[in-house]
């Protein structure tokens, strides 16, 4: 891979330490059960001492903001304090920090009285911004949202994520606001940091119709392809937001986010067929179908490298430098995880020889974490926890990461 080419692993806070002061908390109650869920918030030095084995030269990583700011007007130091300490262990062993600032989760006091769609909660998010841009230091790569999409689709038109809310017009109004934060986010991390380079971590899929012949298949699968993959790379161009649900008025919507962007994150994991369901919330079903022979994931979700090749070349007309910022697996079977790893490094391969601009290969993730909607039982880390002893232990997919980095430093 090229030089100052980045390889590294991501996490998120919440899922990997939890916090008694988040939405989720109280949102799933698995976590009732296993509230600390792998105890990182204690147990860091010791993670964070995996990173020289496998030999990675950076780290994404999240703030969780329910613990930084746990009420309203409170903001507890020592919590930042311990961030700050990450940065420093990761600077140590010369291991570049990528920062999230909003991965999924917010303090329940937000969530509450000022949840997206609402329009207070942009100043309230920007003076957590303002705290954190403030206070932290060392940080050259910053995310501010982490996939908006899915937190539009899971929190506003699925319900199955807070604030719980199953409304279209709403969605659109928080995705607005979310976009709002960013830019305004942009700005300030710029003002600190002139020589920043800040992104979003944007989801994407491969979409298919599910089938091909039936023409309500193909016209859904272009319509969720356009919205999922597409609107939000063209809103970064053009500084509008284009928004076409099913059976539905088209909506152009003004975002002030036209060039608010250094680099491009694409989280990218799997292929999904679609289908015309008339029973279905939006007219759509999703099915995961195992066309290639690469096999499922332990969560059902269809092994297809080729699909990195096709969003990476969508993000491509963005014009800035490209980061995998999430590509991973969650399986037991450490041998399917290490030929997942392989067909995707390949797929990364064959992007840069063709002329894209792709910097960076973040693998999901570096322990066993919680998995939003699925609990603890989907194993997508590289080193496994044992969820009752919290004990760690390296796989083969771990040795095999290590390989991966030091054999593709060059191409």
């Amino acid at each position: 891979m090229k030089k100052g080419f980045l390889w590294g692993v991501a996490t998120s806070a919440f899922q990997l330490e939890g916090s008694p002061n988040a939405d989720w908390s109280s949102w799933d109650s698995i976590l009732s059960q296993n509230p600390e869920v792998t105890n990182h918030y204690a147990m860091y030095k010791e993670d964070l001492s995996l990173l020289k084995d496998l030999g990675v030269n950076a780290y994404r990583f999240s703030l969780e903001w329910s613990r930084i700011q746990p009420k309203e007007n409170v903001w507890d130091s020592s919590v930042i304090d311990h961030y700050q300490e990450i940065i420093g262990i990761l600077k140590s062993y010369h291991v570049e920090p990528m920062l999230t600032l909003h991965h999924f989760t917010h303090p329940l006091w937000f969530i509450k009285k000022y949840p997206w769609h609402e329009d207070e909660s942009v100043p309230k998010f920007l003076e957590f911004v303002e705290r954190i841009v403030s206070s932290i230091k060392g940080v050259s790569y910053w995310i501010t949202f982490n996939e908006p999409y899915v937190l539009l689709l899971g929190g506003y038109l699925e319900g199955c994520m807070p604030p719980g809310i199953k409304d279209p017009s709403l969605a659109l109004k928080a995705l607005k606001n979310i976009l709002i934060c960013h830019a305004k986010a942009y700005d300030i991390i710029h003002k600190a940091h002139p020589e920043a380079m800040v992104s979003v971590a944007h989801n994407m899929a491969a979409l298919a119709p599910w089938h091909r012949w039936n023409p309500l298949d193909r016209a859904l699968a272009k319509m969720a392809k356009y919205f999922y993959n597409h609107s939000l790379t063209d809103a970064f161009l053009t500084g509008h937001l284009k928004v076409k649900f099913p059976l539905r008025k088209e909506v152009l919507i003004e975002v002030p986010i036209k060039d608010k962007l250094d680099f491009f994150g694409v989280n990218y994991y799997t292929r999904v067929h679609i289908r015309f369901n008339p029973f279905k919330q939006m007219l759509i079903e999703l099915r995961h179908l195992d066309i290639d022979g690469y096999g499922l994931s332990d969560l059902g979700w269809e092994i297809h490298p080729y699909g990195l090749e096709k969003v990476l070349r969508y993000a491509s007309r963005l014009n800035v430098p490209l980061i995998i910022t999430e590509n991973g697996i969650a399986t037991r079977n450490a041998e399917t995880k290490i030929d997942f790893m392989r067909k995707h490094v390949d797929a990364v391969e064959r992007s840069i020889k063709k002329g894209i601009d792709v910097r960076g290969y973040f693998y999901w993730s570096l322990i066993d974490n919680y998995e939003w909607l699925q609990g603890l039982d989907a194993r997508f880390g590289l080193y496994r926890v044992d969820f009752k002893t919290l004990k760690r232990k390296a796989t083969n997919a771990a040795a095999y990461y290590s390989y991966l980095i030091r054999s593709r430093s060059e191409f």
